[in-house]
């Protein structure tokens, strides 16, 4: 078995950083990096780049709302050709860094609030992802599984590659729980051991009220803000090892 583990990286922005992302950079295999709106910068999203190039990770966009201070997690009434403009220019901007770095942006990765509206209506998220498609119809396209944007892509002729949340609860429909809901964020080292050592072994993941659910996806994410990500990215990581898998590229594993 074949399998990605990925981190949104760079959300910080100046001196502010979340996590040590230099670290985090050796133990994924791919990195969503912020693109200035919700998280990041012009120097964190080169910096961002150089670690992926050293590291042999791979790199994708991972664009936001322009909310720093809600962390690109408030939803806000944009229409939606604002809401499209927003993404090209974030998608646009880490090409252009990454290009000047000798890197090629390989995925793409909707943040918080911004993937929430556009999973909400078929209508947007066939506009956004056309949109993806015109830019770059390479790009692989980090989906939930059975998603309007998966539906979406899937429409557009882009390659998905689908994602388990290992530090986010789901509940018994497969849909993550929301934010600032009790046992909405999984952090302790335990739970997360045990959730993704079902993953790895069943396919399966026990939503929050104790229901099985099928989890059919190929990567991994942790996020980088959650407190302790390093060490249980590490600890994600380690698991894959020891359920005899091992980690892959995003374009290997796209279908």
């Amino acid at each position: 078995m074949k399998i990605d583990l990925n981190s949104d990286m760079g959300e910080g922005f100046g001196p502010y950083r979340l996590c040590d992302d230099e670290a985090m950079m050796r133990v994924v295999s791919s990195a969503n990096i912020a693109c200035g709106f919700h998280g990041g910068d012009p120097e964190t999203m080169a910096r961002m780049v150089r670690l992926a190039k050293e590291n042999g990770v791979g790199i994708g966009a991972h664009p936001g709302l322009p909310d720093r201070v809600g962390f690109g997690r408030r939803e806000i009434a944009f229409q939606p050709d604002e809401l499209r403009q927003q993404m090209i220019y974030q998608l646009g901007a880490l090409q252009a860094i990454a290009k000047a770095e000798g890197m090629t942006v390989g995925h793409f990765s909707f943040h918080a609030a911004m993937g929430n509206m556009v999973n909400r209506d078929s209508r947007l998220a066939d506009m956004m992802v056309d949109a993806i498609a015109k830019v770059d119809e390479r790009l692989v396209i980090f989906v939930t599984p059975d998603s309007e944007i998966e539906r979406a892509a899937k429409r557009a002729r882009l390659r998905t590659l689908s994602l388990f949340l290992a530090d986010r609860a789901y509940d018994a429909s497969g849909k993550l729980v929301a934010r600032g809901l009790p046992g909405a964020l999984v952090k302790d080292e335990a739970s997360v051991r045990t959730r993704v050592r079902r993953f790895l072994l069943d396919g399966t993941v026990e939503a929050i009220d104790g229901t099985v659910i099928n989890m059919p996806a190929r990567s991994i994410l942790v996020h980088s803000d959650t407190p302790g990500s390093l060490e249980l990215a590490k600890l994600i990581r380690n698991e894959i090892k020891q359920a005899g898998a091992e980690l892959a590229s995003v374009f290997e594993l796209a279908s």
